[in-house]
């Protein structure tokens, strides 16, 4: 069974319990800033990763899907690329729905495959702390609603890094509606002045399929259950009823029959995310509907305008 990501690291401020595991993060910290090597691998293709500090939830997989799509419009071959996590086949399949996949234990020997393969540029979802391959571009994500919730690194609280290690970085994407970053990129701003910020929100590209005056049952096991949620009923869904499961969360029987009783409870239909759906290949899914969603990014042109001259570059 999969546990929860805590709640208190999602609180404003640390709590108690952050601080008695601070002794933890400062420890972890130190390990990592030991075990931590200089990028040296440059590869013979151009490389893209989606990272982030703020762990789960932040969009990565959506933006690295709609890079591939740009990539393909500019006539650019390009794949993508993530560490095998037997645990995380939702985000495989999605990928693999969307283009060719290279997918190993080691990122660096799936690289291999894909220059073997002739492609132009590697999209990688996820792999922003690997020190065995230099990114011709990083791009850091996160998300307004949680942000870098109560600012802690591990296990106090939800980063990877240090919220000021932005200052070695060029890029970063924030998920969300404009109104909600703007306090977001200030304290970005502060950080590192010279950062490239770029935004986008998602936006349900089948939601004419489903009736307003329906009642949905929702639920989902994806790492911000919550900007699912808002995202429905931005679109005017009556959600009656909503379940939230872990990240990457193996639905079991007990599970699917626990939806299934509470939808009829509320003589609801079902929605899930195509993460989801995708998980539930086992069971009967017939009564369950998903909603299929993309990134509508606030600056596109300038965003395909670096991929493009990035590409030029020798």
């Amino acid at each position: 069974m999969k546990l929860k990501k805590p709640k208190f690291w999602d609180y404003k401020k640390p709590s108690f319990l952050s601080y008695l595991l601070l002794p933890f993060s400062i420890i972890l910290g130190l390990i990592a800033k030991i075990k931590s090597k200089p990028k040296f691998f440059n590869s013979k293709i151009k490389t893209i990763c989606i990272g982030n500090i703020y762990i789960g939830g932040t969009g990565k997989t959506s933006l690295t899907i709609k890079i591939k799509e740009i990539l393909d419009k500019n006539n650019i071959k390009a794949c993508f690329i993530k560490k095998f996590y037997p645990n995380q086949t939702d985000e495989q399949k999605l990928l693999s729905k969307n283009g060719t996949l290279f997918t190993n234990l080691k990122r660096i020997t799936a690289l291999d495959e894909a220059i073997a393969k002739d492609f132009e540029v590697a999209i990688f979802d996820d792999g922003l702390q690997d020190s065995s391959i230099k990114y011709d571009l990083e791009i850091v994500c996160f998300n307004n609603l949680n942000w870098i919730g109560n600012g802690l690194t591990l296990p106090s609280g939800p980063l990877r890094e240090n919220i000021n290690n932005l200052k070695f970085y060029e890029n970063v994407f924030l998920n969300g509606n404009e109104e909600s970053l703007i306090a977001i990129k200030e304290q970005i701003k502060k950080i590192n002045p010279y950062i490239d910020i770029n935004s986008g929100k998602y936006i349900p590209l089948n939601i004419n399929e489903f009736d307003e005056n329906q009642s949905y049952l929702v639920f989902s096991g994806i790492g911000n259950h919550k900007t699912f949620v808002e995202m429905l009923k931005n679109n005017k869904l009556k959600i009656v009823s909503d379940l939230e499961y872990p990240d990457h969360y193996q639905y079991s029987k007990k599970d699917f029959d626990e939806i299934m009783i509470n939808a009829k409870k509320y003589n609801a239909h079902i929605l899930t995310t195509e993460k989801d759906y995708l998980r539930l290949e086992n069971f009967n899914r017939n009564e369950i509907f998903y909603v299929k969603s993309s990134l509508d990014l606030s600056d596109e042109k300038s965003l395909t305008n670096k991929l493009i001259k990035l590409n030029e570059k020798n």
